[in-house]
């Protein structure tokens, strides 16, 4: 609900700026609670924003690790030597582009990955944030939360979208080391904004998933989602990849699956048909690991040599953003 650089933060939910006093604090959130009181003719959803927001910062401490945490920066894990691709991957050895920080080794058994999750858009978000900032300024902390808040639309979508990717990521690779995801697909090296943010591979099926964070709830009407903070037409632009992808590399995906914060979609796991012969299922973060692990209806497993010849004739043709 606060984690998003589209969403409002705990103290615009409040009214009240971020440096108020703890008595200006509480005043300001027993104003918002007479306003918003279902009781009081207010609006339930907003009243449920106001408590959440006192949670975040009504105490000292809380107050304290909000403030101090309250950032969106790079928070990824590295995906090590497969991660590679063109420009724009933020690969190893790739100067001038951004890749997170390394973690410590995590020794558990995960995904094989290539790729860069949310690289091209991390790299588009600082570069048009250096053109807004100024290019003759310094570019202060460029994930500083008072910068965002305060940085047009767009520049906050590319950078939600970049976060909402490396959540996905996190997620799959998670699933084993039965399963391989390639992130930042070029669907057509001429137009990088076409795309696949994510391809994966596993004994369930083979899926093209959309990494969203549309600052806000969708929903779904006629196969496409919908809503206030919505632009375009994200499932059909991502089938229109899917099947460029499954041309070039001679298979056939088992689906599309859209991924969206779980506070912005009315059911965790939604079928919604097929669009253009491809059967698409839109499905909260939390409930991704499941859908990837039992895979959607219609979708026959795939094992053995079959999932070894998709992934080699992939490998053959997947370029990166």
């Amino acid at each position: 609900m606060f984690d998003s650089p589209l969403s409002a933060s705990a103290y615009e939910v409040l009214r009240c700026a971020p440096d108020a006093t703890d008595d200006d604090l509480r005043r300001a959130y027993r104003l918002r609670l007479r306003e918003t009181h279902p009781d009081t003719g207010g609006d339930a959803a907003q009243f449920v924003q106001v408590q959440r927001a006192w949670e975040l910062v009504g105490t000292a401490p809380a107050r304290a690790a909000y403030d101090r945490g309250h950032g969106f920066g790079a928070d990824a894990p590295h995906y090590g030597p497969d991660a590679g691709g063109g420009p724009g991957s933020g690969a190893p050895g790739n100067p001038g582009t951004w890749h997170p920080p390394r973690r410590a080794a995590d020794t558990r058994p995960r995904a094989r990955s290539f790729g860069q999750p949310g690289g091209w858009r991390r790299e588009r978000y600082l570069t048009l944030m250096r053109e807004w900032v100024g290019r003759g300024a310094d570019l202060p902390d460029p994930y500083d939360p008072a910068l965002v808040r305060g940085a047009p639309r767009d520049l906050k979508r590319l950078l939600a979208d970049a976060l909402a990717e490396e959540a996905t990521a996190r997620i799959v690779g998670d699933l084993g080391m039965g399963y391989t995801v390639w992130h930042d697909v070029a669907a057509d090296p001429r137009d990088p904004g076409l795309k696949l943010d994510h391809i994966v591979l596993g004994p369930s099926g083979l899926y093209a998933v959309l990494s969203e964070d549309f600052g806000g709830p969708a929903r779904i009407r006629r196969g496409e989602l919908i809503g206030e903070g919505v632009d375009g037409a994200p499932i059909a632009d991502t089938v229109a990849a899917a099947r460029a992808v499954a041309r070039a590399a001679r298979v056939k995906f088992s689906g599309v699956i859209a991924v969206l914060p779980d506070d912005d979609v009315p059911a965790a796991i939604e079928e919604i048909g097929k669009v253009r012969g491809l059967p698409v299922t839109v499905v909260a973060r939390s409930a991704l690991s499941t859908v990837l692990r039992r895979g959607i209806s219609g979708a026959r497993d795939i094992g053995g040599n079959e999932l070894f010849d998709i992934r080699t004739r992939l490998q053959g043709v997947v370029r990166f953003v």
